[in-house]
């Protein structure tokens, strides 16, 4: 699936990457990273048909509230590698900076290098106060980033449905510790 609009709003570029909003461009390997088993922690390993839905509320809230997750695309390659960022559903436990990353980004440190740029744009740019990051009590590799960044666990969760059976850590930071954490990150 291509062609189509393009989501207008914000792009980052880090060393390595571009952060952006999301693209039709984008699905055939948002659906690859949906499909995969590190997707039970976001929702569980779904079909394309789901995932595309799933695609379609990012770009939707791009264009509706101006505040949704980037497409991480890879500077080198032009592939798409995940979507990290600010994200804020209806009912949802806080503002959050969320993330998921394509099985192939995994162990690169992309995930580390987006998640300070998307921090900086949500105290920065947003103007955010806190953030938190909803965090299955399983999903090591979240909570060890969680912690790179200076995020703690503040106490468990329940995001609104159709995630409200699932306990999930909250963790987060305040502006003010993401000002001293920010200083520690040679990113």
């Amino acid at each position: 699936m291509t062609g189509g609009p393009v989501t207008d709003g914000p792009v980052i570029e880090t060393a390595r990457l571009i952060l952006r909003p999301t693209r039709m461009e984008d699905f055939p390997r948002w659906a690859e990273a949906m499909a995969d088993s590190s997707a039970r922690f976001i929702g569980g390993p779904m079909p394309p048909e789901i995932a595309w839905r799933g695609l379609m509320t990012m770009a939707g809230a791009w264009t509706l509230t101006g505040v949704a997750m980037f497409s991480l695309v890879e500077k080198s390659s032009g592939l798409w590698m995940g979507r990290i960022g600010p994200w804020r559903p209806h009912g949802w436990p806080g503002n959050e900076v969320g993330w998921g990353v394509h099985p192939d980004a995994a162990g690169k440190g992309y995930a580390l290098e987006a998640a300070v740029a998307a921090l900086d744009y949500a105290f920065d740019v947003l103007g955010w106060d806190e953030v938190i990051h909803c965090i299955d009590p399983e999903n090591v590799p979240s909570q060890k980033l969680a912690r790179k960044l200076g995020s703690r666990v503040l106490g468990m969760t329940r995001c609104p449905p159709p995630y409200d059976q699932i306990e999930a850590e909250k963790w987060g930071q305040s502006r003010a510790d993401w000002a001293i954490n920010r200083t520690r990150l040679s990113i």
